[in-house]
């Protein structure tokens, strides 16, 4: 199956006793082919960067961390 790993860095808010943070959460998640444009719009709508895309075969589910 084909499946893009799509690496991004997505802002998020916490709040830190009366301050509020602004952080970065990045994540790498396995996307299928069919599904890449839907999931581009969701992490631009959140305000995230893409940090990287690689077209890979697998299935979704298995883990894509660092070796």
């Amino acid at each position: 199956m084909r499946m893009f790993k799509v690496t991004a860095c997505v802002p998020s808010q916490s709040r830190i006793r009366t301050q509020r943070e602004l952080q970065n959460t990045y994540f790498t998640k396995l996307v299928p082919y069919e599904n890449w444009f839907g999931e581009q719009q969701r992490i631009q709508k959140m305000g995230g960067r893409i940090i990287s895309v690689h077209l890979t075969t697998g299935k979704q589910g298995t883990n894509t961390g660092l070796k």
